[in-house]
């Protein structure tokens, strides 16, 4: 087996493989080794957020996801009763799209075809390494023993990374000692109003309505919170533990999917080791709460992407092009920590709160929620609206407090108003996975000489009606490939 790839990426989940056509997009020739013959067939992680969304409307495809999902309005934090209200986020996306896994890769794999990208299922890896030019993977397919080598490679090759092992790359973390079931069932009789959520002394229960009789179940039993990972779950017991926390089993039956979890919560010390990368569960597992383990796993994708890219195909100096990778650390390792934070607070709040101080603490929690300030904060949290990048990665001038507040900042996909009397929008400008000068203030030149890779960028004119005020003092935003605000310029001043 060869294969003239610049890029390897280990992996076809989600992360994989939206990271394969972030690269294939620019031009870059990437490899995808998956050791799964066919996709996933169960529906795993329901939950795409609206920052997710985002990102694949930033490439034109998030309609493909849409028109196979189920919007959801609100979401929860540790099983609360209090629901994050995700519509008063400013997007076009406030709202999380209920998808089944499997359906997210395929649109993803069908896209990444699309793309020209070299999908290789049934290849195992055993080993993999680097050297000053580049990296090398060993492994067998079809029985057949094979060596590839690139630029660079990154794993993202789940929670056992072998990436991540072979690299050296510790996974610090606590080990797993609390477990709950999940179980995607048929529902004779569910409750009224179809989804439930509660939390007592006997542990906690969700009801996720799936479409039809089919619903996720899922249940903490404060009875067997011990039993370990490994033991499978049955239909009975899942059953069962239903009965225990909420007095009823809703009639379930015709079980597709039966799984365990636990609250083992890791995080990698590094993100990047030298030409080796990592993204999704290989840098981050924790406790499924709040659906974001496969967003920020995408978010990382979408990060790495163009940085890949550029350092590929850039023309800027071989300084700039360093710290542009150097960047991926710097800016996904803290939301991967926060990660780590918010989904042990959960874990503490869903798995060891059921004695009447550990309901106490649930019910004031979600009474704080009630308010418009936390339920905001941690909505932007969950949905990853809320994630900024503090620093700029391009030469900045002057510009003022007007200008600096701009660094970073996630950019919705704004209506703009053109001078021949047109209208776009923000996103579709970003389509080809390039930087923008997004010119805001009519014919004022802003005072910015342009990126160290001036063929990287491409430049629009428009007025924002919707934001003028917001955008006073501002005559260009400079956008990220991945939709980011690098900064703001301010008008050049002449005498």
């Amino acid at each position: 087996m060869t294969s003239n790839a610049e890029v390897i990426v280990a992996g076809a989940g989600p992360v994989g493989l939206l990271l394969a056509c972030e690269l294939a997009l620019a031009g870059v020739r990437v490899t995808v080794l998956e050791r799964r013959t066919e996709r996933v067939a169960q529906s795993r992680a329901l939950t795409m957020h609206g920052r997710t969304l985002e990102m694949l409307a930033l490439r034109g495809v998030a309609g493909r996801f849409q028109a196979r999902g189920m919007p959801i309005p609100s979401g929860h934090f540790a099983g609360l009763p209090t629901r994050l209200d995700f519509s008063a986020c400013d997007s076009t996306y406030p709202f999380t799209l209920f998808i089944a896994q499997s359906v997210t890769e395929e649109l993803l794999e069908a896209w990444a075809g699309e793309l020209g990208v070299d999908l290789r299922r049934g290849a195992t890896l055993d080993a993999s390494g680097q050297d000053e030019e580049g990296v090398w993977v060993t492994g067998t397919r079809a029985a057949t023993p094979f060596r590839l080598a690139a630029r660079y490679l990154v794993g993202a090759d789940g929670a056992r990374s072998l990436v991540r092992r072979q690299a050296g790359i510790a996974f610090d973390g606590l080990p797993p000692t609390k477990t709950a079931m999940l179980g995607d069932v048929l529902l004779r009789t569910p409750p009224a109003g179809r989804a439930l959520s509660l939390g007592n002394a006997a542990g906690g229960l969700m009801l996720v309505p799936l479409g039809g009789e089919l619903y996720r179940v899922i249940v903490v039993d404060a009875q067997d919170i011990g039993v370990p990972v490994e033991v499978p779950v049955t239909l009975e017991g899942l059953a069962a533990a239903t009965r225990r926390v909420a007095g009823d089993d809703f009639g379930m039956h015709a079980p597709q999917w039966l799984s365990r979890f636990s609250n083992q919560t890791c995080l990698a010390q590094s993100y990047r080791r030298g030409r080796i990368f990592l993204a999704g569960d290989a840098a981050h597992i924790h406790l499924p709460a709040g659906g974001q383990g496969m967003n920020v796993g995408m978010q990382d994708a979408m990060n790495l992407g163009w940085k890949l890219a550029g350092a590929l195909r850039g023309r800027a100096d071989a300084a700039w092009l360093a710290s542009l990778l150097d960047s991926y650390q710097a800016e996904r390792h803290p939301v991967g920590a926060a990660l780590y934070r918010n989904t042990l607070a959960q874990s503490a709040l869903m798995m060891d709160a059921f004695d009447p101080a550990g309901q106490a603490l649930r019910a004031t929690l979600s009474e704080l929620m009630k308010g418009a300030e936390l339920n905001a904060t941690l909505a932007h949290e969950l949905s990853g609206f809320g994630i900024g990048y503090p620093a700029a990665l391009l030469p900045v001038a002057g510009g003022g407090q007007a200008c600096a507040r701009w660094t970073g900042r996630r950019l919705p996909d704004w209506p703009l108003l053109h001078a021949d009397g047109t209208a776009s929008s923000v996103y579709r400008h970003l389509a080809g996975g390039r930087w923008l000068l997004l010119r805001v203030d009519g014919g004022a030149r802003p005072d910015w000489q342009g990126p160290p890779d001036g063929a990287w960028l491409d430049t629009v004119t428009a007025t924002v009606p919707a934001r003028a005020a917001e955008l006073d003092g501002v005559a260009a935003l400079v956008v990220r490939p991945d939709g980011y605000v690098d900064h703001a310029v301010a008008a050049l001043v002449t005498a």
